[in-house]
């Protein structure tokens, strides 16, 4: 069976969402499916993070549905959407930076807190994934290196066992090495069976593990395509390279 047999995971459908009189998004319709990695691309202010935050419960949808493994999750709590199986790093980290790594692991199994063996399972899968957690495991979170704190915000979101991992720009400070690592993790983590849906700067890095991507502009889904169409795209190279590169890549 190929990803094209598999149903959407997540469809999000005819999504509008408001600060105040102006839409951040305006009838956004996308879907992913499971196993998939997708990407959002699209210039600063085109309300990419307002997807994801809305997906996560944080931000509440004026129109439109937003369905998740065959259930309307539209305008659920954050608590009750991490417990449907939607996981969230958030642009920034957000660790806990005065607490240890393995603690702020802690803080991402909170719904699953009583479930003392599958939390130590838990535990074990993170450290597969991300094997510089265990090493810190008592460290204060605030004296890791941005790449480490990166990897401890992607690790407290998988213990809250995620079926859908949304990122919102992982690569955000990261040295060019750091990147590929976490990148690599990525791919790793969906070969494990994750489902990935990514907002991110870096093109190359994350249509280079993507099987498609949608392309946001002024709160609006102007494209969506294969990773590879939407590499070569002249859309993407006048967003990302300028319209003087891409006339030039022609």
């Amino acid at each position: 069976m190929t990803l094209s047999d598999y149903k959407p995971m997540l469809k999000i459908k005819k999504l509008t969402v408001q600060y105040g009189p102006l839409p951040a998004l305006n009838e956004v319709s996308l879907e992913v499916k499971q196993g998939e990695i997708v990407s959002l691309l699209g210039p600063n202010g085109a309300g990419k993070t307002t997807l994801l935050l809305t997906l996560s419960g944080i931000l509440k949808t004026t129109e439109g549905r937003i369905i998740f493994k065959d259930e309307d999750i539209t305008n659920l709590s954050p608590p009750k959407i991490v417990f449907k199986g939607i996981g969230h790093v958030p642009q920034g980290r957000h660790i806990f930076p005065t607490l240890s790594v393995i603690d702020n692991l802690l803080m991402g199994a909170y719904l699953h807190r009583n479930e003392k063996k599958e939390i130590k399972k838990d535990l074990e899968r993170v450290d597969q994934f991300l094997p510089v957690l265990k090493e810190r495991a008592h460290q204060r979170a605030g004296t890791l290196s941005g790449g480490e704190q990166q990897m401890l915000s992607i690790g407290r979101a998988m213990m809250g066992r995620p079926k859908l991992l949304l990122l919102d720009e992982p690569s955000l400070g990261l040295a060019p090495r750091l990147m590929d690592e976490v990148f690599a993790t990525f791919r790793e983590m969906n070969k494990g069976g994750l489902t990935l849906f990514i907002v991110e700067q870096e093109i190359q890095l994350t249509l280079a593990i993507s099987n498609r991507g949608y392309l946001l502009r002024n709160g609006r889904v102007i494209k969506e395509a294969s990773a590879s169409a939407l590499t070569e795209s002249r859309e993407v190279k006048a967003l990302y390279l300028g319209e003087d590169a891409e006339r030039g890549l022609k």
